[in-house]
């Protein structure tokens, strides 16, 4: 399973009807993100409008393209692009990308690497 992290700016005015929009999604809209490969999918909205979105996919082109197929999601899309500032394409397009640096169970699942310390400790 693909882990995606990606960010978006909410402008400042809005932030309070995005949030209540997003209290209610529309139920044709949450099957189809479930249907088309969105899982464990999250928005967290800080209060400078910087929202973040992690979502779990077998293939993140193949959930955006199974998405740009229904007509929910073409309804959703135009109805939330005015939430977004400095945004050229539609939200599920525009969206900043980060890279994962770091995962806790891939690191422990691979086994032991070559410790790095801080520690100052000599021999005696």
């Amino acid at each position: 399973m693909h882990r995606v992290c990606f960010t978006l700016q909410v402008r400042k005015d809005r932030m309070e009807e995005y949030a209540e929009r997003h209290a209610a999604v529309w139920p044709d809209m949450l099957q189809a993100l479930h249907d088309t490969g969105w899982h464990n999918y999250s928005l967290f909205l800080r209060d400078d409008g910087l929202l973040v979105g992690y979502l779990e996919t077998p293939d993140l082109a193949a959930a955006q393209d199974g998405m740009a197929r229904t007509d929910v999601n073409a309804r959703w899309q135009a109805e939330m692009a005015g939430f977004f500032e400095d945004l050229d394409l539609p939200p599920d397009q525009g969206f900043w990308q980060l890279a994962e640096v770091f995962h806790l169970e891939d690191q422990l699942t691979a086994g032991p690497s070559t410790p790095h310390s801080t520690d100052t400790a000599q021999d005696q």
